[in-house]
């Protein structure tokens, strides 16, 4: 067995379901403090639901008056619940194999992304021990769940002490059918709004007693679903609207429903931003003379890493060990590389495919766990000759 597979299955072994990282840090911070990396836990949060968080980081060693550059392998080890045991062929968290796959939670997302950054550190360090790039390790245990207090609370920490991060590759899994397949070079932003429309509740038989919720929202809102809010950009598909719930009515069927609540979500590119969406939506509803109180959240803003020196090194590794040209790709939910890109000026993600990531009997390939760990050391040398400014 290899080393990174062993390390997989000491991390999938560890119930580590958010926000609790179950001691996943503490082997992996076993592993690095050997190489010399200074490693530093930076617990955040309540103490009845306190979130684990590793800072480590090794130095490199420039010439004589030259910087080292920072390259940054960031991550999680925390993991959704498992849902209904009783639907699983084997224990989540006992990690085992079948046709060649290695099934338990956290498998995919992310823990195999975790041991491959940790053996291809290793691996290139045995290599390059005087390397001038210093690396650094970015570990939470608060991305599955409501993420305050882990990535987001660490990258203030760091601009505090005017940590420059050059580089960043997020393990979350990006791939479709094959390992490098596709890598995330941005994510678009999230934006949601609740809209509680005020009425009068009345008998349907007297409408002219009553102002029906609905009605009064209808027209408004048949506008804001066929708006066409921007043409995307070369990196982002165009923004889009999408209504996630519509509640009115006591459930009674003579009842003129006297509220409407509907919620709503932007995920929108730069080509647009967070106060021009919400103008526009709030120019839409006067102008239909909709009553009532819009409550928004911005749950991310976009980012993008056009293509440079991180990207021409991720897809050389890639097309050295696969053979494969890349793709890449803004789409998708959130992570944590949102937080990473206010402090990093380049950010990518790269993992094992996702196909069965949050599902039932979640797994990954036996052969890509070392795939994906020889494409990080391929990254890792590529940036080496780079690693001094």
């Amino acid at each position: 067995m290899s080393r990174t597979l062993h390390l997989v299955e000491q991390l999938v072994a560890r119930a580590s379901v958010t926000p609790a990282d179950a001691g996943c840090q503490d082997i992996i911070a076993r592993r690095l403090a050997p190489l010399g990396f200074e490693c530093e836990a930076l617990p955040f949060g309540p103490p009845d639901a306190q979130v684990s968080n590793l800072w480590a980081r090794r130095a490199g060693q420039p010439p004589a008056g030259g910087r080292s550059r920072l390259l940054v392998f960031a991550g999680h080890t925390d993991v959704v619940p498992t849902g209904p045991l009783a639907q699983w062929h084997s224990d989540p968290f006992t990690p085992t194999y079948r046709d060649g796959r290695l099934y338990g939670r956290g498998a995919s997302d992310m823990k195999t992304s975790l041991a491959a950054f940790v053996v291809a550190t290793e691996e290139f360090l045995a290599e390059q021990p005087r390397s001038p790039l210093s690396i650094g390790f970015l570990l939470t245990s608060d991305e599955e769940g409501p993420a305050r207090d882990g990535t987001v609370r660490v990258c203030e920490l760091l601009q505090q002490r005017g940590e420059q991060i050059d580089y960043c590759v997020v393990g979350e899994p990006t791939s479709v059918e094959q390992v490098g397949d596709m890598i995330k070079n941005g994510r678009r932003g999230s934006l949601s709004g609740r809209l509680t429309v005020a009425g009068l509740q009345g008998h349907v038989a007297y409408p002219q007693l009553a102002r029906n919720a609905v009605h009064l929202l209808a027209p408004a809102l048949a506008e804001l679903v066929a708006t066409h809010w921007d043409a995307g950009t070369p990196f982002f598909p165009p923004t889009t609207l999408q209504v996630s719930n519509l509640s009115a009515g006591t459930g009674a069927g003579n009842v003129v429903p006297g509220t409407a609540v509907l919620d709503f979500n932007f995920r929108f590119s730069t080509a647009s931003t967070p106060d021009a969406l919400q103008q526009r939506v709030q120019d839409i509803l006067r102008r239909y003379d909709v009553p009532g109180e819009l409550v928004w959240t911005l749950g991310a803003e976009p980012f993008v890493t056009e293509p440079g020196s991180l990207v021409e090194a991720v897809r050389a590794a890639i097309r050295a060990e696969t053979g494969l040209d890349t793709r890449l790709s803004t789409t998708g939910g959130t992570s944590d590389a949102r937080f990473l890109a206010r402090i990093c000026p380049q950010v990518v993600e790269l993992g094992p495919p996702n196909a069965s990531i949050h599902q039932i009997d979640e797994h990954v390939r036996r052969e890509d766990v070392e795939v994906l760990k020889n494409i990080y050391r391929r990254i890792l040398e590529n940036l080496h000759g780079a690693g001094a400014a």
